[in-house]
């Protein structure tokens, strides 16, 4: 009897001494951000528009371009309103991408209005908010661009601090702080995008891959994505 409550003891302590190791895993850090990717699954996310692959290596989501097919969208499977998003990027400099934020996707054909001109954006077409990826001699990494919708809201042609922030062929870090109807974003600490706008207060965050005319694959690269909201 004595020996086989020791066993069990010592079995609680095991599984107790598991639980307390594993639980920091999804929990907040001590700055209050908590992770979007595991770093072993796409868990959480779910592939929109186009066929473009989307694999998991060494920690890393991995998006590779396909010939022929649209802009592709790995989104997160929930919406998110304030907070501040971080994210490392590293880009093929052949390659188009971004990351969305507050963005949508509907099932049904939806009409809005812009500037008095009424528009339809298609069922299944991806929209909203996207941190510009452009490892192109523009250099507009960190801009916003509308996907799907208006088009460029806040480019970096008066930026230039911003456009040399961006590091070719190396890791880069996104943030961007969304609250109300102001969004921020910066790269590399360098202050890059400052927008007003209220159309979207809420939405989903994703990984794009941009469609592509180069018949190699061409890969971006995205880690430690992490979310902080905001109340």
């Amino acid at each position: 009897m004595f020996s086989s409550r020791i066993v069990r003891r010592v079995a609680l302590a095991s599984l107790l001494a598991v639980t307390a190791i594993a639980a920091p895993v999804a929990a907040d850090d001590k700055d209050g951000f908590r992770p979007l990717f595991d770093g072993k699954t796409l868990e959480g996310w779910i592939q929109r528009g186009g066929k473009a692959k989307y694999t998991v290596e060494n920690g890393e989501i991995v998006g590779t371009s396909v010939l022929g097919t649209p802009n592709s969208f790995l989104c997160t499977d929930r919406d998110y309103g304030d907070f501040i998003l971080e994210v490392d990027f590293k880009v093929d400099p052949k390659l188009n991408s971004g990351v969305q934020i507050r963005s949508q996707c509907f099932e049904e054909d939806k009409t809005f209005v812009v500037d008095g001109k009424q528009k339809t954006i298609a069922a299944g077409r991806v929209h909203g908010y996207q941190m510009e990826i452009d490892p192109s001699d523009r250099a507009w990494s960190g801009g916003i661009y509308d996907e799907g919708r208006r088009g460029w809201l806040a480019d970096l042609k008066n930026n230039k601090a911003a456009g040399k922030a961006f590091k070719q062929n190396e890791w880069n870090t996104f943030r961007a702080e969304c609250k109300g109807d102001s969004i921020k974003t910066f790269i590399n600490g360098v202050p890059a995008a400052d927008l007003k706008d209220a159309m979207t207060p809420s939405g989903f965050i994703a990984l794009q891959v941009h469609s592509t005319k180069n018949k190699e694959p061409l890969q971006v690269r995205w880690k430690n994505v992490r979310i902080k909201e905001l109340k």
